[in-house]
């Protein structure tokens, strides 16, 4: 195959610059990775091997120019490997992970490489730059440092090797949670299923089909499958079935079981911390974050803790009072906590999840995304046809107030086998400006139940939640407006990155938007307003559950990376220990427990920084009080300064300083907790 004939390679003419999806095989990527590859590495050769005295133009923008090509052919690969993946893509993933990793190494070890980045960075103060060229030299001399390139030899030799390693060790990680939950489905009888409203027999009746049940029922381990099991089903003994094969993915035994890598990965990171002079792997991670030390974020995971603790225990004794009083002889256990709290939740608010689900339209909260877009930002965005990696992948190109096109935006959002669980933002296209006007194309991945034919799809509120929570990454790629490549949209700390998301989240509450959007699947009629009243009123109920599953995993998390020589570690004893010393409540289980922790493992992009999202938290509910004081939602002047300095801005300026330009301060943990409604709630003693 010459590259003339491969459509990775060639220019793409069609429209919006999209990769030609339906030409594209998988035999075509291991030849396109190659010449990207060589390609890349002879630009990096020439940058190094200039004899004319650094500078800015032929150093730090020649290398924001390079690697073009392999950026777009990494780019189509990684949107199909997340979210439309086989056997064969899965092959090449192996092989290219570590390749990926030494062409890194080979970059960011390269000598002569450094010296002239370092150069550079001694003697910014006299090459006349601007502020977004200043934070562009100094991000690069940041990168540098930490991937060791000015290191002697010996020790770029290993951390060569352990970037390998640990980028195999990653893509394996991932692949066997995708094979833990591919294998995996209860096929349930029309009598199985008890307690089941009609939307949850027909997402299950749907799954069961799309595995050649048909006539059965199919319980997944998407997240949105199982969940939505666990609350409603009154079989305990299939809770506790769906349950355990929930919690037990990378856990299995065999060649799918992920502890032995763990053990492994936790090593590597830990000797790679020690090389760059760091006591940790959290050590070294939080040190190029917005919260700086462990000791930080532990401030403020143990601040919520001992109140969410609290606050769980308070629940616990709710739910194990309703089991009672119901006559039933037992403890509470995991697989019970969700069913018993839905029926709580109703006899306390008159509020059952199959009387809300069918004001949750997929379509109509879409639609109630890019209508608090259009307030807030003036974006439009209108249907578009292209050719797409998948069928039920959709396109909207995106327009500003003034016509003026922003980017394409891809919404996939139904659960399948061929997709990773769980719900991510990821790029086909960053925005940037140095190589002429570039335009992003920005894709929401989630994992919704696929509804039966000819049935609108339904959300949870979770879900709705979910989907607001993606979109705000997705603005935040779709707003940037920067000039440099490394500077562009969601490329800022990962304690950060999910400010703008988050944030975005407390839109769906606004009565207005849900007024407009809440609207029902069989009537249109929108949500009456008792029952709007109704399940706003529940906004604090079960945080305590919610914060306790979530902040034990940041915990552990935080834990397991401060290991300064983690040795021969027992992934399964690090985790029970850890959780006892915490007093986890033994009725709830990590929303992430480690054998299938993406987010640390699969990759590692929040390893040692799970934290990150109840850092961000802070910074999201004190961000939308600058709404709330204004009285208005969608206040213009407070929009205004959120688009230009958190959504439009990248990485142009410390996290800090970005977030005091919009808010003028920093903010406390006060309004954090009192969105959990953990405001009230006196504290359990924290074990550190």
């Amino acid at each position: 195959m010459t590259p003339a004939q491969n459509p990775l390679l060639i220019e793409w003419t069609g429209a919006f610059g999209l990769p030609p999806f339906e030409a594209i095989r998988p035999e075509h990527f291991q030849p396109a990775f190659d010449r990207a590859l060589a390609r890349h590495r002879a630009e990096i050769d020439a940058i190094a091997a200039n004899r004319a005295a650094a500078s800015f133009a032929n150093t730090i923008e020649t290398l924001e120019k390079s690697g073009r090509e392999l950026e777009r052919v990494s780019n189509v690969f990684f949107t199909l490997t997340g979210a439309e993946t086989n056997d064969a893509i899965e092959a090449i993933e192996r092989d290219v992970s570590p390749l990926l990793a030494r062409h890194g190494n080979a970059i960011y070890l390269n000598r002569a490489l450094n010296a002239r980045v370092a150069e550079l960075y001694r003697r910014r103060d006299t090459l006349g730059l601007n502020a977004e060229q200043a934070r562009v030299l100094e991000r690069y001399h940041t990168k540098f440092v930490r991937a060791g390139g000015a290191l002697d030899q010996p020790a770029q030799d290993r951390l060569a090797e352990i970037n390998e390693r640990l980028a195999s060790l990653g893509t394996a990680f991932g692949q066997n949670v995708l094979a833990d939950e591919k294998a995996y489905a209860l096929i349930l009888e029309e009598g199985d299923l008890a307690g089941l409203p009609g939307f949850a027999r027909a997402a299950a009746k749907a799954a069961a089909e799309e595995r050649g049940e048909s006539g059965k029922y199919a319980i997944t381990l998407a997240r949105s499958s199982c969940e939505g099991f666990l609350q409603f089903s009154a079989r305990r003994d299939l809770r506790e079935k769906v349950f355990q094969a929930w919690i037990k993915r990378g856990e299995n035994g065999g060649t799918t079981d992920n502890r032995a890598l763990i053990a492994e990965m936790v090593a590597l990171r830990a000797e790679r911390a020690k090389l760059l002079g760091f006591a940790s792997y959290a050590d070294y991670r939080l040190d190029d974050q917005m919260a700086k030390t462990p000791a930080a974020a532990r401030t403020l995971l143990d601040e919520v803790w001992g109140r969410a603790r609290a606050k769980a225990h308070a629940e616990r004794a709710a739910l194990q009072a309703m089991i009672a009083e119901e006559g039933g002889n037992f403890a509470l256990a995991p697989w019970d906590w969700r069913y018993y709290a839905e029926k709580l939740r109703k006899a306390r608010y008159d509020l059952d999840e199959a009387e809300i689900k069918p004001y949750f339209q997929l379509d109509k909260m879409v639609e109630a995304a890019f209508e608090t877009a259009r307030r807030l930002f003036g974006l439009r965005f209108t249907p578009v046809e292209v050719p797409l990696y998948h069928a039920d992948a959709r396109a909207f190109e995106v327009k500003d107030e003034t016509g003026r096109h922003v980017g394409l935006f891809i919404g996939d959002y139904f659960a399948r086998s061929s997709k990773h669980s769980g719900a991510w933002m990821t790029a086909l296209r960053d925005q940037e400006r140095l190589s002429g006007e570039v335009r992003p194309v920005i894709l929401n991945v989630c994992n919704f139940s696929r509804p039966a034919v000819g049935e609108p799809a339904l959300l949870s509120f979770d879900d709705a939640r979910t989907l607001f929570h993606e979109f705000g990454h997705g603005l935040h790629g779709l707003l940037s407006n920067v000039t440099y490549p490394l500077l562009s949209g969601t490329a800022v700390s990962s304690d950060f990155v999910e400010l703008p998301s988050q944030l975005y989240e407390h839109w769906l509450e606004v009565p207005e938007i849900l007024q407009n959007y809440a609207r029902h699947a069989a009537t249109s009629e929108p949500m009456p307003q008792a029952l709007l009243d109704r399940l706003l009123a529940t906004r604090t109920y079960g945080q305590g559950f919610a914060t306790v599953e979530y902040t034990a995993c940041a915990l552990v998390d935080l834990d397991l990376h401060a290991l300064p020589q983690p040795g021969d570690l027992d992934v399964g004893k690090f985790e029970r220990d850890d959780l006892a010393r915490i007093a986890m409540p033994a009725e709830i289980v990590m929303r992430h427990r480690l054998p299938h922790f993406q987010h640390l493992f699969a990759g590692g992009g929040y390893a040692a920084g799970y934290y990150s999202y109840m850092w961000s938290e802070v910074l999201d509910a004190d961000a939308f009080e600058a709404f709330e004081e204004t009285g208005n939602a969608f206040d213009p002047a407070t929009a205004q300064r959120l688009r230009d300095f958190i959504y439009s801005a990248g990485n142009l300026r410390d996290p800090a300083e970005a977030y005091k330009a919009f808010r003028g301060r920093l903010p406390a943990v006060d309004a954090l907790l009192k969105k959990r409604g953990l405001d009230r709630a006196a504290a359990e003693p924290v074990i550190s």
